[in-house]
């Protein structure tokens, strides 16, 4: 099975089961990038985001004219900032965007009760690492990567450049099959795994 891509300078299409590492300057537009991933070829996807509540997904979706009847949504936020939770079919929770083992629960939870092409974003492994620390991002990353080829979905996790060494962005990048990097002047270009 084949996955479409809608970004610049990658190819047009991955196989199933591809982890694709966004990254980004700490300014930077990812919302574009992000929400050309999720609109096209896909049943289902899920936006995991350690940095804004679902609300703010759920209008990054709206400006984008993304199809959100296909969206769930794991707010990681709100619990750790002690906002109300809005009850939704689509919209799950995490203790906090540290929470590994609450957010590999949901996505997994997500992979096996969605059939189809599934996709999955998560904004950002920098925001993990913040809260956390490096060790338990890379982990989080492993263990979310082998879910998503286990069950052959695709996967753009966002990673801020000027926030890290060059040894942890490195690190994050071997685990991925290609990296989607996002310049200072809004050009992306595309890097497959050696």
């Amino acid at each position: 099975m084949e996955y479409d891509l809608a970004i610049d300078g990658a190819p047009d299409s991955v196989p199933a089961g591809t982890a694709l590492l966004l990254l980004h300057p700490s300014i930077g537009e990812t919302d574009r990038v992000d929400t050309d991933f999720l609109s096209v070829d896909t049943d289902r996807f899920l936006v995991v985001s350690t940095r804004t509540t679902a609300r703010e997904v759920e209008q990054k979706l709206d400006y984008y004219e993304v199809d959100e009847s296909r969206a769930e949504i794991l707010d990681t936020l709100s619990i750790e900032r002690g906002y109300s939770r809005r009850s939704a079919p689509h919209v799950h929770y995490a203790a906090g965007p540290d929470d590994v083992e609450g957010i590999v629960e949901q996505v997994e939870a997500f992979l096996t009760e969605n059939d189809g092409k599934r996709r999955i974003t998560l904004d950002s492994l920098s925001e993990l690492a913040y809260y956390g620390d490096d060790a338990a991002a890379l982990e989080a990353a492993e263990r979310l990567i082998e879910l998503v080829r286990e069950h052959d979905a695709v996967c753009l996790f966002h990673l801020s450049s000027e926030v890290h060494d060059d040894d942890t962005v490195a690190a994050f990048a071997e685990l991925f099959d290609a990296t989607v990097r996002l310049h200072d002047d809004g050009s992306v270009s595309y890097e497959p795994q050696e």
